[in-house]
C-alpha cells in the first residue's frame, strides 16, 4: 500500500550525477540544484566523466544516486528497466576541433592524430569510437588521450594534442573559447545525414556562419555538426513529488531558444531510449496536477498517496452505500418480527388451552417485557407499537379464558396478519 510500503513524504536529499567540471552538464546540474533550493529540496551533485559512468552510478541502488542527464544512444528499456525518463531537455553536438585546417569529413583526418575524446566513462569516447569504426579508423591508427574538457582544451591550444573532441551543450564555457581561439578551427560533418542515417539517436544540426563572433565571421562558413538529444533520467522510485519538482526546473531552465532550436523546443515528452514516467505523462498532458498547484510540496505528495488508497476503497465502499439503508432496514423488522413469530405460537396454543394454562400467561408476560426493551428509530415506531398492542390483546383474551364468567361470551381474538 502507498501509505506502508516507502516513504510518503519526499525525501529533503537527492544525488545527480553529472559530468566533469567545466562541462556542460555540470553546470546544469549546479541550474537545478538552485531551482530545487527554492523548494527546501538539498541537491547534491556529483561531477563524474561523462555520460557511461552516469548510467553505471544510477543503474545501481546501493550507490543512492535518483537523477542524472542521459545522452542518447547509451541505453534501452530493456537494459535499463529501472530508469525512466522525464523528457529530452537538451541537444549535446559532438565537436571536433583541429589545429589546423583542411577540407572533408573530420572523422576521415584523424588518421595518425593525437586526439583527446575525453575519459573513458564518458559519452563522447563512446560516440567517437563508434564513428572511427564507421569510418575503419582502429585505436591503432590514432593516439587515443582521456582528457577532460578544460586540460583538453588548454592542451589543444598549447600544441600538445591534434585534436579536441568533445560532446557537449553550446553553452560550454570550454567550446566558447576553443570557437574563437586563433589557430583552431571547428571542422564539419558533410556526412552528418549518412551518419544519422545509421544512427537514428544522432541528429545533424548546424552552426551558422559567423555565429560565434560576427566581427570575425568566426565560423567562417555553416558547420553541420552530429548531436545527441540529452533526456532527463531517474530511478523509478523517485518520489512523485520530487519528479514534478525536477520538471518544473526543467522547463525553467530548458525552456528558452538557443542557437540550435527555438523556445519551447524543450523541455519534451519524447521517449528516446527509455519510457516517459507517469509523472511525466501528467505533465506534459496537463501540467501538475490540481494537489501540486495549491499545497505545498510535502502535503501534495502525501494527499497524492491518500488518494491512490482513497479511490479504489471509494469504488468498493460507495455501492454499499446504496445497499446499507435495505440491510438496517431488515434487521430491525427481523427484531420486531421475531417478536411476532413467537407470539403467533403462544397465540395458536391459546387457542386449545383451557383455565390453568399459566405457563403462557408468563410467556405473553416475557414478550411483553422484551417489546418494551426493543428500542427501534421513530420510521418504525408504529410497527413496534402495533406488535405491543397485539400482546395486551393476547394477555386478555387469556385472562378471560382463565374467568369462566367471562370467557362464555368472549369472542376469539382474530389473526392478526402479516
Amino acid at each position: 500500500m502507498a501509505l506502508t510500503v516507502g516513504n510518503p513524504l519526499p525525501p529533503h536529499t537527492v544525488s545527480m550525477v553529472t559530468g566533469p567540471a567545466g562541462s556542460a552538464s555540470y553546470e546544469l546540474g549546479l541550474r537545478y540544484r538552485e531551482v530545487l533550493r527554492r523548494s527546501a529540496i538539498d541537491l547534491q551533485v556529483i561531477r563524474t566523466a561523462g555520460g557511461v559512468e552516469n548510467l553505471m552510478r544510477i543503474q545501481d541502488p546501493a550507490a543512492g544516486v535518483k537523477v542524472t542527464l542521459l545522452e542518447s544512444g547509451l541505453t534501452t528499456e530493456e537494459e535499463s528497466p529501472e530508469l525512466v525518463s522525464l523528457g529530452t531537455v537538451f541537444l549535446e553536438p559532438l565537436w571536433t576541433f583541429f589545429r589546423s585546417h583542411s577540407h572533408g569529413d573530420a572523422t576521415r583526418k584523424l588518421r595518425g592524430k593525437r586526439i583527446s575524446v575525453e575519459p573513458e566513462g564518458s559519452a563522447t569516447r563512446v560516440l567517437a569510437r563508434r564513428l572511427m569504426a564507421l569510418n575503419s579508423l582502429s585505436e591503432k591508427s590514432v593516439v587515443l588521450l582521456g582528457l577532460p574538457p578544460e586540460q583538453s582544451a588548454e592542451s589543444l591550444l598549447r600544441g600538445k594534442i591534434d585534436v579536441a573532441v568533445m560532446l557537449t551543450s553550446w553553452q560550454s564555457p570550454v567550446v566558447r573559447r576553443l570557437l574563437v581561439a586563433d589557430g583552431i578551427v571547428l571542422e564539419s560533418y558533410p556526412r552528418a545525414d549518412a551518419y544519422v542515417a545509421l544512427f537514428p539517436s544522432l541528429s545533424k544540426v548546424v552552426l551558422p556562419t559567423g555565429v560565434a563572433d560576427l566581427a570575425r565571421n568566426i565560423p567562417a562558413r555553416d558547420v553541420a555538426l552530429l548531436a545527441v538529444e540529452v533526456s532527463l533520467a531517474v530511478r523509478k522510485d523517485l518520489h512523485p513529488a520530487l519528479q514534478y519538482l525536477l520538471l518544473e526546473a526543467a522547463a525553467e531552465i530548458h525552456g528558452g531558444s538557443e542557437i540550435f532550436h527555438k523556445a519551447g523546443r524543450f523541455p519534451a515528452a519524447e521517449a528516446v531510449n527509455l519510457p516517459l514516467s507517469a509523472q511525466a505523462r501528467q505533465f506534459y498532458q496537463s501540467g501538475l496536477p490540481f494537489v501540486y498547484r495549491v499545497f505545498p510540496l510535502w502535503f501534495a505528495g502525501l494527499a497524492e498517496r491518500l488518494l491512490i488508497l482513497l479511490v479504489p476503497l471509494l469504488v468498493v465502499v460507495f455501492p454499499l452505500f446504496r445497499v446499507f439503508p435495505g440491510i438496517y432496514q431488515y434487521v430491525v423488522e427481523r427484531r420486531i418480527y421475531r417478536l411476532y413469530g413467537e407470539l403467533r405460537a403462544v397465540e395458536a396454543e391459546l387457542e386449545q388451552a383451557g383455565p390453568g394454562s399459566s405457563h403462557l400467561a408468563e410467556a405473553l408476560e416475557d414478550l411483553a417485557t422484551r417489546a418494551n426493551r426493543v428500542s427501534v428509530p421513530l420510521r418504525y415506531s408504529q410497527r413496534l407499537f402495533i406488535l405491543k398492542s397485539h400482546i395486551a390483546l393476547a394477555k386478555e383474551q387469556l385472562e378471560k379464558r382463565q374467568d369462566p364468567l367471562a370467557g362464555r361470551g368472549a369472542a376469539s381474538l382474530s389473526s392478526w396478519g402479516s
